[in-house]
């Protein structure tokens, strides 16, 4: 076989070059017959014998070198297969379904297994699935992780067709078959690294004190310094046992520059600062809370500032007493378990109703929009802001698309009335069609872009003005040109009842429009039972004093027999979980609103003693709906906000779909048993 076998290449001429060297002398010994005869005889007979001698030479060597060829190769490809079982760098040969064929030393020393394991790749490294591995593409790479080590994985296919081709076993037609070549690069010292340095990097806070003139008040003179030195005490102290600095900026807010690393351990303590402050009593009747806003993993120190700023505001708009920390990703919430202090002084709702004033003042048309599914509060809201825009002669339009049942009543007061134009009520086409370059878009009782009732006119509309009383959460109204949401507030009509008192004094209420706004507050309340200030009880006799009824009001909100027999048969089948959460069904057959009865539900249920909470689930329009309720011991807005919703601390609600009303029910035990576990609620 040896014998059978052609050279070719740079071999086969180094081994013919004595050959070639031959003819040259056959030619030389030619030239030496035409100068003399007997050297040329002498010469031929040298040539006769070189050729003797070197075809002799090639038959001889030629098996030699091609065994010496042979065993070179076979010693090469062993020393390749070593060299690869030895190399440092994790290989690994994979099928075409991800079983392992073969490994070398270094695999199998990373994964601790022995020699000849022959599992899944997916049985190591369960995010190498089969999905994952290289079929359509070339190559693939992905980072998986083993015990405490973070590996890339880079898989690339090897293709077996050439193999096929030169196989006497395998049939080639359309032969397509791979292996898998799989290469681990451990990360895991750079990942340390990295994490090192990003532990590093600093954040920026803000603190501010929420109730800083409220608790000055509360206490006497002689003392009002040392309870200011002691919450400062409070607050650096803290700061400084997390190596990080805080500096007082104004009387009541600070700015705190901290480690990342710091951070990540505020949040293990779910932020206990917030508990901490209220400890400070000095004999001062009201506790002290904070908020703070923390913004990190900026491009730069100027974004995690701007983050900053971002949370603290939120945290503001949520009530105050929590944290809020923000990333260029996501928004996280802390804390928030206390009521809001309702605010004595009106400078804010004067001021908001002069800018209100301002813009209005500039504007041909106002349009006064308010949440889906709108309820009272938010059309009675709306009733005030148009009587805002036509005293001031303006075009005004309310956007209310399929109003529920409950305020039907309402609606027809306006509806056909000749006092009110025959537009003022519009569905979201018709708004749509109507607004032009100078009309500016008045929000109300609402400040989640999402639940708008037309939340197109907010890209349309390029003035924007919000009214609201709901906590904000991550999803706000942007560019708005004037914002006031006040989560003290009892209602939205409250705060409006205040803006129409300093809009000015040639503004006349009429009864309807008293009506209205009376019962946003008197439902919003639960008949001024929950959330109710000073400042609520004065917009309502503000209201009363401009013809408001009560005895009128509460005929409009009468109910149906049937409605009130789901709302009894929903308190009288509800679950008490876990010794303090009551947990019902609201049933929607011959219901108009059934949310509206469930809500109520939700309200009945927290007279019963140990209550701490209520929820009610509704299906309705192939939706779940959840009313959340409770009184002064938990916050239901936290709750609803894991479930994708929000509202209050006390009043809150969310939806949910694809869900049945068992689900539902099971949904909001497992969240309560998790924010109970991990000690929010």
């Amino acid at each position: 076989m040896k014998n059978s076998i052609k050279l070719k290449g740079r071999l086969k001429n180094y081994l013919q070059t004595s050959i070639y060297l031959g003819v040259l002398l056959v030619l030389v010994n030619l030239g030496i017959y035409v100068i003399d005869y007997r050297a040329g005889l002498i010469l031929t007979c040298f040539v006769v014998l070189y050729f003797a001698i070197v075809v002799s030479l090639l038959l001889y060597n030629k098996p030699i070198i091609m065994n010496e060829l042979i065993s070179f190769a076979t010693q090469y490809g062993q020393i390749q297969r070593r060299l690869l079982r030895d190399l440092d760098l994790p290989h690994a040969l994979l099928d075409e379904a991800g079983k392992i064929i073969w490994t070398n030393i270094a695999f199998e020393r990373a994964v601790h297994k022995e020699k000849g394991y022959r599992k899944s790749i997916t049985s190591l490294f369960p995010a190498i699935t089969k999905e994952k591995l290289p079929g359509d593409v070339d190559e693939v790479e992905l980072s998986v992780a083993f015990e405490d080590n973070d590996y890339v994985a880079k898989m690339k296919k090897i293709s077996l067709k050439e193999m096929a081709l030169n196989s006497d076993i395998i049939e080639d037609k359309d032969y397509d078959g791979y292996l898998i070549a799989l290469y681990l690069f451990d990360e895991t010292a750079l990942k340390i690294a990295l994490q090192e340095v990003d532990d590093q990097s600093l954040a920026v806070g803000m603190i501010y004190i929420d109730n800083y003139e409220e608790a000055l008040d509360s206490v006497e003179d002689v003392r009002r310094s040392l309870l200011i030195a002691l919450i400062e005490r409070k607050v650096n102290k803290y700061i400084a046992g997390m190596d990080g600095i805080c500096k007082k900026i104004e009387k009541d807010k600070f700015l705190v520059i901290m480690r990342k690393k710091a951070i990540a351990s505020l949040q293990e303590s779910r932020f206990d600062l917030l508990e901490d402050v209220k400890t400070v009593n000095i004999g001062n009747e009201m506790a002290v809370t904070i908020s703070i806003g923390i913004g990190l993993d900026g491009l730069s120190y100027a974004q995690n500032y701007e983050f900053a700023r971002n949370a603290i505001d939120l945290a503001l708009g949520r009530g105050g007493d929590q944290a809020v920390v923000k990333t260029p990703h996501n928004t996280v919430y802390y804390g928030g378990k206390s009521q809001q202090v309702e605010k004595n002084t009106r400078v804010k709702a004067r001021v908001k109703a002069h800018a209100l004033k301002e813009i209005i003042s500039v504007k041909d048309k106002v349009i006064v929009m308010g949440h889906r599914n709108a309820d009272i509060d938010s059309f009675g809201a709306a009733v005030g802001i148009a009587r805002i825009a036509s005293t001031m002669e303006r075009k005004v339009h309310i956007v209310l698309s399929d109003p529920p049942a409950t305020l039907h009543p309402f609606v027809e007061m306006f509806r056909g009335n000749p006092d009110y134009e025959e537009d003022l009520i519009i569905n979201s086409q018709q708004a749509v069609e109507m607004v032009g370059n100078n009309a500016v878009l008045v929000v109300v009782d609402v400040n989640k872009p999402s639940i708008t009732d037309c939340p197109e006119l907010l890209r349309l509309c390029k003035s924007i003005v919000v009214f609201d009383h709901h906590r904000q959460g991550t999803e706000v109204i942007e560019n708005a040109t004037l914002s006031y949401v006040e989560a003290y507030a009892s209602s939205t009509c409250e705060m409006i009842s205040e803006i129409l008192q300093y809009i000015g004094e040639n503004i006349k209420i009429k009864t309807i429009e008293a009506d209205c706004m009376y019962s946003g507050i008197m439902i919003d309340t639960n008949n001024f039972m929950t959330k109710t200030g000073v400042r609520t009880f004065e917009a309502a006799a503000f209201l009363r004093r401009n013809g408001a009824d009560v005895t009128r009001v509460r005929k409009l909100f009468r109910e149906e027999a049937a409605e009130y027999k789901a709302k009894a048969d929903a308190v009288s089948q509800a679950e008490i979980y876990r010794n303090a959460y009551a947990i019902s069904i609201c049933t929607s057959e011959d219901i108009q609103s059934p949310t509206v009865v469930g809500a109520q539900a939700a309200n009945e249920l927290l007279n019963i003693k140990g209550v701490k909470a209520s929820f009610i689930l509704t299906e309705y329009q192939n939706l779940i709906y959840v009313s959340a309720r409770s009184i002064d011991e938990v916050n239901v807005q936290l709750v609803m906000e894991r479930l994708g919703g929000g509202g209050h601390m006390n009043t809150a609600g969310c939806q949910m779909s694809d869900t049945s009303l068992a689900e539902g029910i099971g949904i909001i035990k497992r969240t309560l048993d998790t924010m109970i576990g991990e000690g929010e609620i």
